[in-house]
């Protein structure tokens, strides 16, 4: 994979990112945009510039203005540089906060390109959700239509499952980056429908219903990066390296998008990540 892509930003990205840096490179945007190695460096160096200029704008004028890869990139480059200047970072337990002094590791690991980069594109991903419907064969002749969405972990692991391993890559990735998702952006959904609030206790399985505890999120995340760097189409899409690291530096990759989800968009990620409340976030995940 390469450290950067022209193609990964919209024209009105580049439009934006030009009249941040300086209004006078507009001229040249037409050259600009073809070369990456620019756009990496304006980026890079101008991050808290776009992230500054970003913040003060509605909801409403980001999206009609820059594309969700684009923002979330700046805000990953941004929380790099703000976790530089941190001694530790967060743990989220039910009813407490717990200082982890890792902000070396995390920085190490966001400073990887191909990783941040790898993560701007899967909170991209999660700005919609689709649902599927596709039959199954269940035996000769007789075929099954099987529903299932990208939000929900466990349809997407009973899908994974009737199908065969040569076309498993994109269930295994998406469970993985929901796991990660789900644990970086709403650490404190996993924390109030898992345990009580006041006293941490674990609570009651309702029937028919799996809980998950954030270490469950982390244990299934990781397996199924493992699974899915290994895979055949991995390697094909160049993407071998990056799930592996993912799958190996799981509690490090959960980071920088707690710093996000809390000091960045505590109060829009809503306006981002359907659905907009927790009772809608568990109908979707449980189903």
């Amino acid at each position: 994979m390469k450290a950067a892509r022209a193609t990964e930003f919209s024209e009105s990205d580049i439009l934006f990112l030009l009249e941040t840096v300086d209004p006078a490179l507009l001229s040249k945007a037409n050259t600009i945009k073809d070369d990456p190695c620019i756009i990496e460096g304006m980026m890079e160096h101008e991050a808290r510039r776009l992230f500054q200029r970003i913040m003060l704008m509605s909801e409403e004028t980001i999206t009609a203005t820059i594309t969700p890869r684009f923002l979330f990139e700046i805000l990953l480059r941004t929380a790099r540089r703000e976790l530089e200047s941190q001694t530790y970072t967060v743990e989220r337990t039910a009813n407490q906060k717990i200082p982890v002094f890792d902000t070396p590791e995390v920085v190490r690991f966001l400073s990887n390109t191909v990783v941040l980069k790898y993560l701007a594109e899967m909170l991209t991903s999660f700005t919609r959700i689709e649902s599927f419907t596709l039959p199954i064969r269940v035996r000769k002749g007789i075929w099954r239509k099987i529903r299932f969405n990208d939000m929900d972990i466990d349809s997407l692991a009973r899908f994974c499952q009737t199908v065969d391993e040569e076309r498993r890559f994109g269930f295994y990735k998406r469970i993985a980056d929901l796991c990660l998702f789900i644990l970086g952006m709403f650490p404190e959904y996993v924390t109030m429908d898992f345990r009580y609030h006041y006293s941490g206790e674990a609570k009651p399985k309702p029937f028919g219903r799996l809980i998950r505890s954030a270490e469950d999120y982390e244990e299934e995340g990781r397996r199924f990066y493992r699974l899915a760097s290994e895979h055949r189409d991995a390697t094909v899409l160049a993407l071998d390296e990056v799930l592996y690291q993912l799958h190996e530096k799981f509690y490090l990759a959960k980071k920088p998008l707690n710093f996000i989800s809390e000091h960045f968009l505590q109060f829009r990620k809503g306006k981002w990540f359907p659905p907009i409340s927790h009772q809608a976030f568990y109908h979707v995940l449980r189903g």
